[in-house]
């Protein structure tokens, strides 16, 4: 039983296209003859075919032509930048299927002759070899409307970490921190965990852990990891600061571990804030003698 509404209508139109080609079918053998390379040569519109070509260029030359706007608009307006990105992709996916549509009706004369002709055979071969291609483009449709993340989204997903940079018909592209662009199909999605860090925010959660000795004093050090954190040029103040301690095994020693949980103004300044934080606190550490913990080396048996 299909329980997701885009995977019964998907269903049903294929279910209902292949009685209603195999009803064609039948009516046709009924009429006499004409040759199946007759009734192709009468199916393709060459003319139009030609006006296809002019279609896609066109199509590419607009979809470029905003990318470029999107991008421009979102270095000079920050703040909406991720908002910019989002409506390009719905732009993208309307281009998408009118252009399909536009190109379909130039180049081909449908007739329920040639529905006959290429009807049954051809939607189980088609349902074949585009199963998996059907799948992420439902699966894409249902990113776009469930949003378990959106453009500009900082993910984790199958060991990729990085910013969401495109949603597709077929996949989602992610840039790692390396600068690396990883393609993922969208079914996958479908059935595998995802992390966002900032979920359509600029803002995002950033984590990092210090270690101090047991009779460090661990009331200084917080206060020294609040104030290198808010004098950071990358925190986002409107959202608090968190410092949390407990005591944490590390490498045979009993450590107090302190944790800063603070909002980076934009996911992309994520290791710029981190690294900031931390040399700042190390600093402020060495100031004020807060000591890491001692691995204290076992004594000698006697």
């Amino acid at each position: 039983m299909l329980r997701n509404p885009f995977l019964r209508i998907l269903f049903a139109l294929t279910t209902s296209g292949m009685f209603c080609g195999a009803a064609v079918a039948q009516e046709a053998e009924e009429k006499p003859g004409i040759s199946d390379l007759a009734l192709l040569s009468q199916a393709i519109n060459w003319d139009g075919i030609i006006r296809a070509v002019f279609i896609i260029a066109l199509a590419w030359l607009l979809l470029r032509f905003v990318d470029r706007i999107v991008e421009n608009l979102g270095k000079t307006i920050a703040e909406h930048r991720l908002a910019f990105q989002r409506i390009n992709a719905f732009f993208h996916y309307f281009v998408y299927v009118m252009t399909v549509v536009i190109i379909v009706m130039f180049s081909f004369d449908i007739s329920p002759e040639i529905i006959a002709l290429f009807g049954g055979a051809a939607v189980v071969a088609l349902g074949f070899a585009t199963r998996d291609l059907l799948a992420s483009l439902v699966a894409g449709i249902l990113i776009i409307f469930d949003r378990p993340f959106q453009l500009g989204d900082r993910v984790t997903f199958g060991g990729e970490y990085g910013d969401v940079i495109s949603i597709g018909l077929r996949s989602v592209k992610i840039r790692t921190l390396d600068d690396c662009t990883v393609t993922i199909p969208n079914n996958l999605f479908l059935s595998e965990v995802t992390s966002s860090g900032n979920s359509g925010e600029l803002e995002m959660m950033t984590v990092v852990d210090f270690y101090i000795g047991l009779d460090q004093d661990v009331k200084l050090a917080r206060d020294l990891v609040r104030t290198a954190t808010a004098t950071s040029r990358y925190i986002y103040l409107p959202k608090p600061i968190s410092v949390l301690a407990w005591q944490e095994p590390l490498d045979g020693c009993i450590a107090m571990k302190l944790r800063l949980k603070a909002y980076v103004l934009d996911t992309k300044y994520e290791k710029d804030f981190q690294t900031d934080v931390v040399l700042r606190v190390h600093q402020a550490f060495a100031e004020y003698d807060i000591q890491p913990p001692v691995v204290l080396a076992p004594a000698a048996s006697a």
